[in-house]
């Protein structure tokens, strides 16, 4: 049993920062790409950025060079860091893990999910 669990959504102002976390527990053996993604109301949910395991990155081109996506392997967690924040950033932000997981002899590979943070950019 995996489970994602994220930390640290909030309102904030335009033009501050603020982090996202999220941790997966669990029998996870391999950790593979970890991502976070984000969705409004009415719309598709959308990529925000990914890392995978050997650190490379990718990025929407909406938040190059304000986010920056991290992950820590041997405490089972990716951060994204979110500056110069919008308005238009304001979404429901969703962890998103590729994860080999479970006892020796039966373990699975599957896409696992958090439960979403509320982040709100507003004055």
């Amino acid at each position: 049993q995996v489970q994602l669990v994220e930390s640290g959504g909030g309102l904030v102002q335009p033009g501050g920062s603020l982090r996202v976390s999220c941790l997966a527990s669990g029998s996870t053996f391999i950790i593979f790409d970890m991502g976070w993604y984000r969705q409004v109301p009415g719309k598709e949910r959308e990529l925000v950025a990914v890392v995978d395991r050997l650190g490379g990155t990718h990025y929407a081109d909406s938040v190059k060079a304000r986010f920056t996506i991290s992950r820590d392997g041997a405490k089972n967690t990716v951060h994204l860091q979110m500056n110069s924040l919008k308005p238009e950033d304001t979404a429901v932000y969703y962890c998103n893990m590729d994860i080999t997981a479970g006892p020796s002899g039966s373990r699975a590979r599957n896409v696992y999910w958090g439960q979403g943070t509320q982040v709100t950019v507003s004055s």
